[in-house]
């Protein structure tokens, strides 16, 4: 973490250093995430995809498919892929880049340091969101005006929302392997897995076995997330959300903050 300026506070004879704000601490590590080569151009292919998204949108899409909600799905599908990187290697980089000695010395508790993390990431990610959202707008408002159909905003402010919730949860997927693993390699290498891979598997399980098809929306994350991009209609896709995020994200992530707070920074 970089140098700060630490407020002294004096009471009576002995001088005792206020704790740096969170706020500053949030800051830096927004900061931290441009400061690198590879943190700018990752964070920057976000905008990068979004325009080739929209253009490719625009040139190729039959012209009943030039809607909004379609628009901000191909902004939003990169988007998706990247923020779980972006929150992973915020995370891992203390200990890759061996930096956790400089930042937890300043921020002596780690609680701290990984919940300014939390936030810093996902501000990004809403911030990506809204980009992907105004990008979608004017592609709709172009793509319509040149294909001469009308403009169509097919996408409500509740179904907007369930986006953005569906893109934190796979924010939290990076959150959560870069506490458990603490290794920036380790971590990508298993979240492709998890997001690729595991899928595909259990597809081919639901296909085969009756028994796991009625299964599989509580315990296959990316399954149970889908109803958060095509949007919810049920109490039961919400619980299908709640328990898989529970069993994918919530228990792996409270070992891996156990890990965390006790591992040995060098």
């Amino acid at each position: 973490m970089t140098a700060t300026t630490i407020d002294q506070v004096r009471t009576g004879r002995r001088t005792e250093f206020a704790p740096i704000p969170l706020s500053r601490v949030v800051r830096v590590e927004l900061r931290k995430m441009f400061d690198t080569r590879s943190g700018f151009w990752l964070i920057a292919s976000i905008a990068i995809t979004g325009f080739i998204a929209t253009i490719a949108t625009i040139a190729f899409a039959p012209d009943q498919d030039l809607t909004y909600y379609n628009f901000a799905k191909a902004i939003g599908f990169p988007i998706t892929v990247i923020l779980p990187m972006v929150a992973l290697l915020s995370i891992t980089s203390e200990w890759s880049q061996r930096s956790g000695l400089t930042t937890f010395t300043y921020v002596p508790s780690r609680g701290r340091v990984i919940w300014a993390k939390t936030l810093s990431s996902v501000t990004v990610a809403i911030a990506s969101m809204l980009f992907a959202f105004v990008v979608g707008a004017v592609g709709n408002v172009v793509g319509s005006t040149i294909a001469g159909t009308p403009t169509v905003w097919d996408l409500t402010v509740g179904h907007a929302l369930t986006i953005v919730l569906g893109n934190l949860v796979s924010l939290s997927i990076g959150t959560m392997l870069g506490m458990l693993l603490r290794s920036s390699a380790g971590g990508l290498v298993m979240y492709f897995v998890l997001v690729l891979l595991v899928p595909n598997l259990s597809g081919l399980l639901a296909a085969s076995q009756e028994w796991y098809a009625d299964l599989q929306p509580w315990v296959d994350l990316p399954y149970a997330q889908t109803y958060l991009f095509e949007g919810m209609h049920t109490a039961a896709q919400w619980a299908h959300v709640a328990v898989a995020a529970t069993l994918w994200i919530v228990l792996p992530g409270i070992f891996g903050l156990r890990r965390v707070m006790r591992s040995e920074v060098s």
